[in-house]
């Protein structure tokens, strides 16, 4: 009896000092330290400075972003995205409409001087028109889903509730993915097709002295197959298009391309400072702030020429929907073209005329 008396409180003890010793381990641990040599919460600086400042570590992922715990310059990428580009976008786009009805208000509609003459010159061929719809209509698909990305949550989520714009965010995802596809088709098509009359002259001079002819009636200053103003908006449109095709590339395909540490490495060359030792996630970064400023700059300016070929002047329009345009506003708008297109037409006729009159002559037989 008294052998299990001792027993039991041989047990009792041990039991009790279990509990004791563990309640201690549980207090250090809420004081904020870990028993034995280990950190615990209380870990060195110097180490977690290190992992803050974007170092790599080790890791058996088979993935090398995996071996970056922190990645600091996402708070400059952010501030970047959210801040300058998207408040000078947003100002651009909506600055360039405000200009545009003011000067709607003041000039009006730019109408044909001398009236239609009911006669028609053939501006654009049928490739020439399809090159042209094939890129503007992806050109408008691919801003729209671009803004709504960009904008999307401050102006459409709180009017059509989170799901709706949720859904129609990834639709317009996969949408901008694919079409830009069609964009870089007629980006190329087009510039196969109109680089030759693009090339600037000194005729392109005088029209940007003048205007342009947009703000004084009468006034219409001389211009080929396009005039200064339709060459700034080409060339435009063929860099700013190729840049932004090429950043799109590297979106869809990301950390495959090291576009921005090999171009920061040639402008290095020529005095400038910029870092060459990028991270696959740093790249993907700059491509993403570089696409987003290029196509900004890209939509202000369709937005003017959208204007100008419809609302903003009779007979615009018809070169790119039929391809044929008015005599006289081709006159009023391009009249060294519409000299040029006279003269081949003369020559023609001429070689026409040669032709059929060496048809019909016929070598009198010798009496």
């Amino acid at each position: 009896m008294n052998i299990r008396r001792f027993c039991f409180l041989f047990l009792l003890v041990a039991f009790a000092g279990g509990i004791f010793m563990n309640s201690d381990g549980a207090l250090a641990q809420t004081a904020g330290e870990v028993p034995g040599q280990s950190l615990g919460v209380n870990s060195d600086a110097d180490l977690w400075r290190y992992i803050r400042q974007g170092n790599e570590g080790n890791t058996q992922i088979k993935n090398e972003l995996a071996k970056i715990m922190i990645q600091s310059e996402g708070d400059n990428w952010r501030a970047i995205r959210n801040g300058p580009v998207s408040y000078y976008g947003a100002a651009g786009i909506f600055g360039i409409i405000f200009l545009l009805v003011a000067f709607y208000s003041w000039r009006g509609k730019i109408l044909i001087e001398k009236g239609a003459s009911g006669k028609t010159i053939e501006r654009f061929a049928a490739l020439d028109r399809f090159a042209h719809w094939l890129m503007a209509i992806s050109f408008v698909l691919l801003a729209l889903t671009g803004l709504n990305l960009l904008y999307g949550r401050y102006f459409l989520a709180p009017l059509i509730g989170k799901e709706a714009f949720a859904s129609i965010t990834m639709a317009g995802k996969y949408v901008h993915n694919y079409i830009a596809f069609a964009f870089m088709t007629g980006l190329g098509l087009a510039f196969v097709r109109w680089v030759r009359d693009n090339v600037p002259s000194k005729v392109d001079l005088q029209w940007i002295k003048q205007g342009g002819g947009m703000f004084s009636k009468g006034a219409h200053p001389p211009a080929r197959k396009f005039n200064a103003g339709q060459k700034i908006i080409f060339w435009a449109v063929m860099i700013g298009g190729l840049s932004v095709s090429m950043s799109g590339i590297a979106l869809l395909f990301p950390y495959e391309t090291h576009m921005f540490s090999k171009t920061f490495g040639i402008l290095n060359t020529i005095g400038f400072d910029l870092p060459t030792n990028l991270t696959p996630l740093e790249e993907q970064q700059y491509n993403q702030v570089w696409h987003a400023i290029v196509s900004l700059v890209l939509i202000v300016m369709i937005i003017a020429h959208i204007y100008i070929g419809s609302v903003g002047m009779e007979g615009a329009f018809d070169a790119m929907y039929s391809g044929q345009v008015d005599k006289n506003w081709a006159k009023e708008h391009h009249g060294l073209w519409v000299e040029e297109m006279d003269e081949k037409d003369k020559d023609k006729a001429s070689v026409k005329a040669t032709n059929k009159g060496g048809g019909r002559s016929k070598a009198k037989p010798a009496e």
